[in-house]
């Protein structure tokens, strides 16, 4: 018996060990740890209980130091820790945690706007006017970051800082808390979970900024958009242009940079965990709006699925009367694929502007045509058109112009057709054209995609399929065909139609279709706003994008008006008014104004 104890205790030691050795060996992830409701108002005990817990699991407050990502404190309890598979499951047994999740991606959802809204500041009845444009409204944008220098954030005419304003603006690489004034007012930046996730990445050679900077440049334009100041004289390339502003110009704008460029992806990516944080600190700091431009993927999880940790973050922000709006995606036109679901999230679809830049394509048999493009250089002279199928071994399919030989396309104007859905089928094509030392390039296409201008202010018109038809039968009629090409016009109002565009994701809703979604459409095709000088699209520090990117900020600019008439209105009130008014034609009659205002 004597030798039996110490046999005992020698294999708890090796078990223990053993345990040990494998939980070092196993590889940490980043979890979010959701335990609900706060149940103390001191950010700061909130954060001491969450380490306590995690001491408690790895054994010492060290261990839990280093695995503590963010802790989430004040608009509710929780927060993101590397652990193992293992570890999280222990944690997950704990009476006091709701539930635990795998840190998870979100992407991207990527002028005359507000005039085709009713919302002209040339106008001296409407929603703009009377809410002095926003005034002590704060709108929050979840995003890639800011250029704080862009004239779309001046602080002309803009009065003091909100006194409820919480907030503030962090240092980091190139920005300082100084580039901020009164109409940028909040400036945070959430790495934490994407360093976690993202082990080897080298921040000395990423071109993105480790602060609240935006590289990309998307940030900028959507906060810009929802919030800019008057911008004068503002043109794009050349484009006919003028007043530039966002849709509540006296709004503050506080952003809350969550998405990170990544040279190995070529793209960017937002993780749950820093999305959290930043939707936490937006709640402790007094946003009156969320502007978020972020989307899942298809399956959706369900709104109170424990494994949906953004809608129910998103819950507690709408709990405590903050107004968020989300992009619905452009994953369109296919049915049941919107996203940002959740009934108390306001999901917004995009639509075209009344505005479109006709291109005249003069042929040689001196018929003409109007294509659509954003081309602003010289006319380009009858000149030598080709359609490289007819060539023999040659293609005229706009994604395989490379296979061409140069002679085909050299000093000639190219014609090719497409059946590409992204908005990069043009630049793409008008760079193999380049290439080879083509002279211009129509695209024949499906009408409803939008258009992306070409770099260089290379002459390249997109015209749809029975356009090209009709050129192509021009091409085989003659010996030698030629081509005509004058500078783009800018033309708007009512002889422009408007719709929902085609990329905008579509319903039902594939999880509760009893709830429709999207909410609400908004332009979001071809809108002009600031943007950061890093980006290629960049003309003067402003760029056109499209996307219902671009359409959440204008409804989120819409909410921060609508907010400074009625600041005592619920999320639920504003949600309401929103989706059963078109302010284009109803807010313009003292009728339809006070119907709004009394909803």
């Amino acid at each position: 018996m004597s030798n039996y104890v110490p046999f005992i205790l020698l294999v708890l030691s090796l078990i223990i060990v053993l345990k040990n050795v494998a939980l070092a060996g196993a590889e940490s992830k980043v979890h979010i740890v959701y335990l609900g409701e706060k149940q103390h108002h001191d950010p700061e005990f909130v954060t001491e209980s969450h380490h306590q817990m995690l001491s408690s699991l790895l054994g010492s407050k060290k261990d839990a130091h280093d695995s503590m990502v963010y802790s989430y404190r004040h608009g509710f309890s929780g927060f993101a820790a590397k652990l193992t598979k293992s570890q999280a499951k222990l944690i997950a047994d704990l009476p006091e945690v709701v539930h635990v999740i795998p840190d998870g991606f979100y992407e991207l959802a990527t002028t005359r706007t507000w005039d085709y809204l009713g919302l002209s500041a040339a106008n001296p009845k409407n929603l703009l006017t009377d809410t002095n444009m926003g005034d002590q409204v704060i709108i929050g944008v979840i995003d890639t970051g800011v250029w704080p220098e862009s004239e779309s954030f001046n602080d002309n005419g803009v009065g003091p800082i909100p006194r409820k304003w919480k907030g503030g603006c962090e240092s980091g690489e190139n920005f300082r808390p100084t580039n901020c004034n009164r109409k940028l007012i909040g400036a945070k930046y959430f790495i934490k979970g994407f360093l976690a996730q993202n082990k080897g990445f080298n921040s000395t050679k990423s071109p993105d900024y480790i602060s609240a900077r935006d590289f990309d440049g998307h940030g900028t334009h959507v906060a810009s958009l929802a919030g800019g100041s008057f911008v004068p004289n503002v043109s794009y390339k050349g484009l006919a242009g003028g007043t530039l502003r966002g849709g509540a110009p006296r709004a503050r704008i506080a952003m809350y940079k969550a998405c990170w460029y990544m040279e190995e992806l070529e793209g960017l990516t937002c993780l749950n965990s820093d999305i959290i944080k930043a939707i936490d600190e937006a709640m402790h700091d007094g946003v009156d709006v969320l502007s978020i431009s972020l989307v899942g993927q298809v399956p959706l999880l369900p709104e109170t699925d424990m494994l949906n940790e953004f809608a129910t973050g998103l819950f507690h922000a709408v709990a405590k009367g903050i107004v968020v709006v989300c992009a619905g995606g452009n994953d369109g036109p296919e049915a049941q694929t919107v996203v940002n679901t959740a009934p108390w999230i306001l999901t917004v679809a995009a639509t075209t502007l009344d505005r479109s830049f006709p291109t005249p394509i003069t042929l040689g048999n001196n018929k003409v045509i109007l294509g659509q493009a954003t081309y602003t250089g010289p006319e380009l002279g009858l000149t030598s058109l080709v359609y490289p199928a007819d060539a023999g071994n040659s293609s005229g399919v706009c994604e395989s112009l490379n296979l061409n030989s140069n002679h085909t396309m050299a000093g000639k104007v190219v014609l090719c057709f497409t059946t590409s859905r992204t908005n990069t089928a043009i630049p793409n094509a008008a760079s193999f054209v380049k290439t080879a030392g083509g002279l211009g390039l129509i695209i024949s296409r499906n009408p409803v995609y939008t258009l992306k201008p070409c770099d260089d202010d290379f002459p390249c018109v997109a015209i749809d399929y029975e356009l090209g038809t009709d050129i192509l039968a021009y091409i085989r009629s003659t010996r030698s065909p030629v081509v005509k090409i004058q500078p783009s016009r800018t033309l708007s109002g009512q002889p422009v139609g408007t719709k929902v565009v085609n990329f905008s994701s579509r319903g039902p809703n594939s999880m509760s279709p009893a709830i429709l979604k999207p909410d609400i459409a908004a332009p979001g095709v071809r809108i002009l706003a600031a943007t950061s000088p890093n980006s290629t699209l960049s003309a003067g520090g402003f760029a056109i994008l499209s996307g219902t990117s671009m359409a959440t900020p204008a409804i989120a600019g819409v909410i921060a008006l609508l907010k400074a008439l009625h600041p005592d209105w619920s999320p639920a009130a504003f949600r309401s008014a929103i989706v059963t008014t078109d302010l284009r034609y109803h807010y313009s009659t003292d009728k339809n104004r006070e119907r709004l205002a009394h909803h």
